[in-house]
């Protein structure tokens, strides 16, 4: 099994243009949040402590011990992130203003387009066409910036 070193190195790889990579920092959230919107949209027919369950919290519970078997301080940030991005769908789903599958729809869409001009830019192939698995560093590579930053080490 590759290291998160390993991952985030092979990663970056295509991710060195300027562009490409300020594209990335609003579109990987983005992907990430609309997902997970669009998981968070599946109910589930059973509560747990009286909170309805959705399919977006059970496959984030996946992806979340997936970073933790990465890394033993990276996955904090990943789920708090994440965390983030379901409260974020209670609040749109609640405000009533615009269905969230909708909603996510749209934002997966657009920021797709936006991945892939970046890439066009950059000149290389997004990652996941090499490992689909690369899906899911994105979101580790952009918080281990996060964490250089406040020198948190991986």
């Amino acid at each position: 099994m590759k290291t998160i070193q390993q991952w985030l190195s092979e990663y970056g790889e295509s991710h060195q243009d300027h562009t490409n990579k300020t594209i990335h920092w609003i579109c990987v959230p983005s992907i990430f949040f609309s997902i997970t919107g669009l998981l968070y949209s599946i109910k589930l027919p059973f509560e747990i402590s009286g909170i309805p369950v959705n399919v977006a919290m059970l496959v984030l519970i996946l992806a979340v011990v997936y970073y933790f078997s990465l890394s033993r301080t990276l996955w904090i940030g990943l789920f708090l992130f994440a965390v983030l991005c379901l409260l974020l769908c209670q609040f749109i789903e609640r405000s009533g203003f615009v269905p969230l599958w909708l909603f996510c729809v749209i934002v997966f869409v657009v920021a797709w387009i936006g991945q892939f001009y970046g890439h066009k830019v950059e000149g290389k192939k997004p990652s996941f066409f090499k490992d689909i698995q690369f899906l899911l560093i994105g979101p580790a590579w952009l918080m281990s910036f996060i964490y250089k930053r406040l020198g948190i080490g991986l």
